[in-house]
Protein backbone atom coordinates (compact mmCIF):
# COMPACT_ATOMS: atom_id res chain seq x y z
CA UNK A 1 0.00 0.00 0.00
CA UNK A 2 2.80 2.38 0.85
CA UNK A 3 4.52 1.48 -2.42
CA UNK A 4 1.44 2.50 -4.43
CA UNK A 5 1.24 5.75 -2.52
CA UNK A 6 4.84 6.56 -3.41
CA UNK A 7 4.27 5.59 -7.05
CA UNK A 8 1.29 7.96 -7.31
CA UNK A 9 3.31 10.68 -5.61
CA UNK A 10 6.11 10.30 -8.17
CA UNK A 11 3.56 10.31 -11.02
CA UNK A 12 2.06 13.51 -9.58
CA UNK A 13 5.46 15.20 -9.39
CA UNK A 14 6.37 14.21 -12.95
CA UNK A 15 2.97 15.30 -14.26
CA UNK A 16 3.29 18.64 -12.48
CA UNK A 17 6.73 19.24 -13.99
CA UNK A 18 5.41 18.44 -17.45
CA UNK A 19 2.43 20.76 -17.01
CA UNK A 20 -0.43 18.30 -16.61
CA UNK A 21 -2.18 20.04 -13.72
CA UNK A 22 -5.34 17.94 -13.64
CA UNK A 23 -3.48 14.65 -13.73
CA UNK A 24 -1.02 15.86 -11.10
CA UNK A 25 -3.81 16.88 -8.75
CA UNK A 26 -5.62 13.59 -9.19
CA UNK A 27 -2.49 11.52 -8.65
CA UNK A 28 -1.58 13.55 -5.57
CA UNK A 29 -5.06 13.04 -4.14
CA UNK A 30 -4.87 9.29 -4.70
CA UNK A 31 -1.41 9.20 -3.11
CA UNK A 32 -2.70 11.09 -0.07
CA UNK A 33 -5.70 8.76 0.35
CA UNK A 34 -3.56 5.63 0.01
CA UNK A 35 -1.05 6.98 2.53
CA UNK A 36 -3.74 7.63 5.13
CA UNK A 37 -5.29 4.21 4.54
CA UNK A 38 -1.82 2.71 5.04
CA UNK A 39 -1.42 4.62 8.31
CA UNK A 40 -4.79 3.43 9.64
CA UNK A 41 -4.07 -0.19 8.75
CA UNK A 42 -0.58 0.10 10.28
CA UNK A 43 -1.90 1.49 13.58
CA UNK A 44 -4.64 -1.15 13.76
CA UNK A 45 -2.13 -3.93 13.13
CA UNK A 46 0.12 -2.55 15.86
CA UNK A 47 -2.73 -2.46 18.35
CA UNK A 48 -3.95 -5.96 17.50
CA UNK A 49 -0.44 -7.39 17.55
CA UNK A 50 0.24 -6.11 21.07
CA UNK A 51 -2.61 -7.99 22.75
CA UNK A 52 -1.55 -10.86 24.95
CA UNK A 53 -2.75 -14.29 23.81
CA UNK A 54 -5.96 -15.47 25.43
CA UNK A 55 -5.72 -18.56 27.56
Amino acid sequence: MLRYSLIFLIVAIIAAVLGFGGLAGTAASIAKILFFVFLVIFVISLLIGRRPPTA
